[in-house]
């Protein structure tokens, strides 16, 4: 029950004062609206209609509205829901201006209008995101706009991204395997910390995000199967597809030892099977081994610190043969309409080149999303 009395003033006023600074910086996700309902403060129905909202800030606005109204320790239990998730910057701001208020037991209307400075977001250090490995904590992403410099320089050679939500991201996390199954297959320690960082991150980026754990390769093929078809894929200007587990090269596993091929995961988002998200990027990001070997590193020599990417191949999928302008005017005139190759606009992240094993820090017991420039498959053009 929510009991009679409803929200104190100061709190009511500290929700309205930094309403803007919440719609802007808040992440409305599952975990916080969970939150809220373990506290009685949103009913189902209220968690439903907020998690329907098609942006995020119109998630976080409609659950500000709603605040006010759901009783005495409703402030409260928001501020504790955001310090869960990890927007402690958020909850400290809204505390700090209700207890500046607090001598004000009934403000008055005319109370002056002062503007409430935000604290701006802790950088994500180093040694932050060693402290949250250390702690099995969910990191905080820092997603940052880029340059109007940089847009201007490169907006010509970019995908349009106008739609809000950009488009939907899938993630499947496989953490714990049957060992009954595959005694090979240990647990993922880590992995956790890994689905909850691409959650965060995609959901920053104004994605729909879909996380689905521990599922057996037909239940991921299923899983995709889905999600390739989902319609509003057509209104959207973009897809993500993230793979957790072990793996080997070409294939990952699911649960229950069985493998799943990559090489049909990425059919299952052609121009042919695939017709919504045709000339839209689709990106994929395999957190798995890719063999057995392991690389043991090298000595740096001395000098300025260094990142170099190491060889790697490339696949350019559907890519034909140049022809001479001749051929392809004759081409050209054949055909009534545009034609696409079966695989286009895809690129694909791997955490570790082909024939190796994926790194586990063993002090921190924890996998790294690791996407090497070196190891990206692309395939951008588009034949007409």
């Amino acid at each position: 029950m929510l009991g009679e009395c409803g929200m104190k003033e100061r709190e009511r006023l500290a929700l309205r004062r930094n309403s803007v600074t919440l719609c802007k910086e808040m992440v409305v996700d599952d975990l916080l609206v969970q939150c809220l309902q373990r506290d009685e403060v949103l009913t189902d129905n209220m968690a439903e209609t907020i998690m329907a909202q098609t942006t995020s800030q119109s998630k976080s606005c409609h659950l500000l509205a709603l605040l006010p109204k759901r009783g005495p320790r409703a402030f409260h239990s928001f501020c504790a829901a955001l310090s869960e998730t990890e927007q402690h910057h958020l909850s400290r701001l809204l505390m700090q201006f209700a207890e500046k208020d607090k001598r004000y037991s009934e403000p008055s209307l005319s109370l002056p209008t002062q503007e409430c400075v935000t604290p701006p977001k802790r950088a994500r250090t180093h040694e932050s995101m060693e402290m949250c490995l250390d702690a099995d904590c969910p990191i905080t992403t820092a997603v940052l706009p880029c340059t109007p410099e940089f847009y201007e320089s490169r907006k010509s050679q970019a995908y349009p991204m106008r739609s809000s939500p950009r488009g939907l991201a899938l993630v499947l996390s496989n953490v714990r395997f049957d060992s009954r199954l595959n005694p090979d297959l240990d647990v993922r320690r880590g992995g956790e910390v890994d689905e909850e960082v691409l959650r965060r991150l995609f959901t920053e980026l104004d994605f729909t995000v879909s996380l689905r754990k521990d599922l057996t390769a037909e239940a991921m093929r299923l899983c995709i199967e889905q999600f390739a078809q989902r319609q509003e894929h057509a209104e959207y200007d973009c897809c993500v597809v993230c793979l957790l587990s072990h793996g080997i090269e070409g294939s990952i596993y699911g649960t229950d030892g069985q493998l799943l091929m990559l090489d049909w995961v990425f059919e299952v988002f052609d121009n042919a099977r695939c017709p919504l998200l045709q000339n839209k990027p689709k990106m994929f990001f395999i957190q798995a081994c890719r063999g057995d070997e392991m690389d043991n590193g090298v000595d740096q020599l001395d000098g300025h610190e260094r990142t170099q990417s190491p060889g790697c191949e490339q696949r350019d999928a559907g890519r034909e043969e140049e022809r001479d302008a001749k051929e392809r005017e004759a081409k050209d005139r054949e055909r009534l309409r545009v034609k696409l190759p079966q695989r286009s606009d895809m690129v694909c992240g791997f955490a570790t080149l082909k024939g190796f094993s994926v790194h586990r820090c063993n002090e921190k017991h924890q996998e790294r999303i690791l996407v090497h420039s070196g190891t990206q498959q692309s395939h951008q053009t588009k034949s007409q």
